[in-house]
């Protein structure tokens, strides 16, 4: 049979359903007699919700905006809002979210030739 490029995410994927049905069968075998939901210690923490919230708003950002904006803004904003959360200092996440967002770039628009939106950098599109 031909082996096309949809072989290994198709494989990944069936692996992933896999794995996600065992977790169900699992947490359904432990919490026979308990609550069907438990909140985790984590969901107190006003910190931790935060950084979720961000991470959500991340992909609705990117989702909405990675267009028009470009790849490249708006990746360096998710960044360094990611890192805020984090609690990064500042300089250091700058620093970091402008050497990943232009790695990330590199890595996909040069080497793997993935068309990234240029958005409103188009005119310094390289």
């Amino acid at each position: 049979q031909p082996v096309g490029p949809a072989l290994f995410p198709g494989l990944i994927a069936v692996g992933l359903c896999a794995c996600g049905a065992l977790l169900v069968v699992k947490g359904w075998r432990a919490r026979r007699n308990g609550p069907w939901l438990q909140w985790e210690d984590w969901v107190h923490s006003p910190r931790h919700v935060l950084a979720l919230a961000v991470l959500l708003g991340s992909v609705v950002l990117y989702i909405v905006a990675g267009t028009a904006l470009g790849f490249l803004p708006t990746a360096f904003v998710i960044l360094v809002a990611m890192m805020a959360v984090l609690r990064v200092p500042l300089k250091r996440n700058l620093l970091i979210a402008l050497v990943a967002t232009l790695a990330v770039h590199f890595m996909f628009y040069k080497l793997l030739r993935v068309p990234l939106p240029w958005g409103v950098l188009t005119p310094f599109a390289w």
